[in-house]
């Protein structure tokens, strides 16, 4: 058997070890060093670095590579000699690094490292799609050579298949664990509703939450703050899922925080509002309606910072007042603008509906909302039932007209009667 052909023998069964090797359980990282290593080995370069490709923003980034001195380098994929491997989809061997005008020489000044010559293969996996570039620099005793490139094909696409494998499953397993976060952060948020809602003389409360993802940016709360005070709270943060779960989480926990100290609803408002502008993004705010039922009295005093329409069904005539929104929502500028806040006195027999868009604004097949009047309508023809039940009528109608299993929004209601007079 001749040199050549025991060298050749000696890389195939190198490649075979290799495929192996690679076949086995192993994290992306891990992986990325074997194949720099091993195609050095074989092909007896001084320098490897394996570029991956990102399809979303068509660039080829490196996290692993001999001699790199940043943790990554990236660059648009159509780009010097690797960008041009990856459009082809062909070797690119460059055996004068310097005579080449593809050649950027930036990079052997970043690094201190003189490149002589350079030998690209595309790393091809499954349906022809690209994986990224495998990039060789300095043949130890010479330049790559046709036979090389070949070795280096046959490498490639067993190298290929192989990441492509290990990038589905950390893919895999990165959704694995942000669906369980996800759940987990639904639980807390789950937790922090009300696990039953203030049981008052001559009142009837109910409330309902149904998120559109795991998480949702709306919350309602009811606590019965002294024996005849009882906060209302529902809030809608801007957008839904995890964001807008945890600005709610935020707002509901300082709300608490103002009148376990003894804030009014103006000084309440005001202060957390300010604190919001300075926590929230530009783009983000909360609609919300903070109230105060004094059961005594029978007057709800509020303060509905964006939040509207408020229902208000008045049981001795069967008509509603549709209310509007008393303020800008939270977090939108410094020192907003609060009047008096606003009253609503509940005579025996009266409803107040505090309920989210999400309920008003779920479309059906023909692009239709479900609307103001329907909700109450809904009201008006179940008014003697239990708020329990008529939240769940609510809810039955939404889900008939929109008649989907994901909704668009997050729905929230939240529903206060004062009882009859059973005399």
């Amino acid at each position: 058997m001749s040199n050549s052909q025991e060298y050749t023998s000696d890389i195939l069964w190198r490649i075979l070890d290799v495929t192996r090797e690679l076949s086995s359980p192993i994290d992306l990282d891990e992986m990325l060093v074997k194949v720099v290593d091993v195609a050095r080995d074989v092909l007896k370069a001084e320098r490897g670095t394996v570029f991956l490709y990102d399809s979303k923003h068509h660039e080829l980034y490196a996290e692993v590579g001999t001699g790199l001195a940043v943790n990554e380098i990236r660059f648009p994929a159509d780009q010097g000699i690797a960008g041009i491997c990856a459009s082809s989809l062909a070797i690119v061997n460059v055996p004068d690094a310097y005579s080449d005008k593809r050649f950027n020489s930036a990079i052997d000044k970043k690094m201190g490292y003189l490149t002589r010559c350079i030998l690209s293969i595309p790393l091809v996996g499954l349906n022809n799609s690209l994986v990224g570039v495998l990039q060789l620099i300095n043949k130890r005793d010479g330049v790559f050579t046709l036979a090389e490139e070949r070795v280096a094909e046959v490498l490639a696409s067993q190298c290929a298949v192989a990441l492509q494998r290990a990038q589905l499953l950390e893919e895999f397993l990165i959704k694995q664990k942000f669906e369980h976060d996800l759940n987990h952060a639904r639980e807390i948020q789950k937790d922090l509703l009300p696990e039953a809602m203030p049981v008052i003389d001559d009142y009837d409360l109910a409330g309902w939450n149904e998120p559109a993802d795991q998480t949702g940016g709306d919350i309602f709360d009811a606590v019965s703050l002294t024996h005849d005070k009882v906060l209302l709270l529902l809030a809608d943060a801007a957008g839904h899922g995890l964001g807008p779960a945890l600005t709610v989480i935020q707002f509901r926990a300082m709300i608490r925080i103002a009148l376990s100290l003894g804030s009014d609803l103006c000084d309440l408002s005001r202060c957390t509002n300010n604190q919001l502008v300075e926590d929230l993004s530009s783009d983000t705010f909360i609609t919300a309606f903070v109230g105060l039922l004094d059961t005594k009295e029978h007057v709800i005093s509020y303060h509905a910072c964006g939040q509207a329409p408020l229902l208000h069904y008045h049981g001795s005539t069967g008509k509603t007042n549709v209310l509007s929104a008393t303020a800008l929502p939270f977090g939108v500028i410094p020192d907003m603008p609060l009047g008096d806040p606003g009253s609503i006195v509940m005579e025996k027999g009266d409803i107040f509906a505090l309920i989210s868009d999400g309920i008003f604004e779920q479309a059906n097949g023909a692009d239709e909302q479900f609307g103001v009047e329907r909700t109450i309508d809904i009201i008006r023809r179940n008014y003697e039932d239990s708020m329990q039940e008529l939240t769940e009528k609510i809810f039955s109608a939404v889900a008939r007209h929109s008649d989907v299993s994901t909704y668009d929004d997050d729905m929230t209601i939240m529903l206060v009667k004062r009882s009859m007079d059973k005399s």
